[in-house]
């Protein structure tokens, strides 16, 4: 681990990268748990979980117990994005945007747990929860996209209407995304008995939610059609695949009045989600012949879609 920080491969630092994908994925499961269980306020203050301790004691009970180490998991999370950052910087063939973007993910997870601390405060405010939930799917995404530019993955070339199809796409994801948190936030699993609910009526929103899902996965099915014999095709289908498995979960949940088990798995599909829809977009969008620059040679030529 030493030698891979002090004069990093190109292995190594995607290494680093995915790492952070999968802790940032791995803090999204394990903060949904923590509302699932009902510990939100298992350390009902912060950045203390006491007014007098910063560790849960024996009254607290096995709620304080979840919901710090749920906070101590995120240190293990900045360990991995430091880690990552400084792969990055020292990797011989690092660049400007590379280092940015480490930067960012670096300091955005500590911005991440000062949003999770207000939460707190606001006794689990379920539109600052919200936030909360799509700040991590961001540090997903950008995780994601850091891997990509680290890897160099080839390029799809495209047309100009096809781009814009797998960017609507990627905005109506986030829409889902962000719905699916309306929902969560109308409905039970507030994280505790005694915390606000965002007064809107779940089934309606539910219902809404599972609209975006067809309009986004009508889109997704567009794109693979447009992609196909492209570079980009696979990740389309890899996509597709994923939003139907999290619909079933979706629908499968609704219908048996939202088991932990499955909410927990619903969770994480979002992350996938995010991050199947990053990797399309960033195949897409950074292909240079949709902006006329000259493309570098990778071999054959991959076919024009439409």
């Amino acid at each position: 681990m030493t030698t891979s920080l002090r004069s990093p491969s190109s292995t190594a630092v995607e290494r680093w990268a995915w790492a952070a994908v999968v802790a940032n994925s791995v803090i999204v499961l394990t903060g949904g748990l923590v509302r699932l269980t009902g510990s939100g306020l298992g350390c009902p203050t912060w950045p203390r979980c006491t007014d007098d301790s910063f560790v849960p004691h024996r009254a607290l009970g096995v709620h304080g117990v979840i919901e710090f180490g749920n906070r101590m998991l995120t240190y293990v999370l900045i360990a991995v994005v430091i880690a990552t950052l400084v792969a990055v910087w020292r990797w011989s063939a690092s660049t400007r945007e590379l280092r940015r973007l480490a930067l960012l993910i670096a300091l955005g997870v500590p911005f991440q747990g000062v949003i999770g601390g207000i939460t707190v405060l606001t006794n689990l405010n379920p539109w600052i929860v919200s936030l909360h939930l799509i700040l991590s799917m961001l540090l997903v995404a950008a995780s994601v996209l850091l891997v990509l530019r680290v890897r160099g993955s080839a390029l799809a070339a495209t047309s100009a209407l096809t781009g814009r199809i797998v960017v609507s796409t990627y905005a109506v994801l986030w829409a889902v995304v962000y719905l699916g948190t309306v929902v969560t936030g109308s409905g039970p699993h507030a994280g505790d008995v005694a915390a606000p609910r965002n007064g809107l009526d779940p089934q309606v929103m539910s219902h809404v939610h599972a609209v975006s899902v067809y309009v986004l996965v009508a889109l997704t099915v567009g794109c693979y059609l447009r992609l196909r014999g492209t570079a980009a095709a696979s990740a389309a289908a890899v996509l597709l695949v994923a939003e139907l498995a999290q619909g079933t979960i979706g629908f499968a949940q609704y219908f048996t009045d939202l088991p932990i088990v499955l909410v927990a798995i619903h969770l994480v599909g979002a992350s996938v989600l995010v991050a199947a829809g990053t990797w399309l977009l960033v195949i897409v969008m950074s292909d240079p012949s949709r902006t006329g620059a000259p493309a570098e040679s990778s071999g054959a030529e991959a076919p024009r879609a439409r």
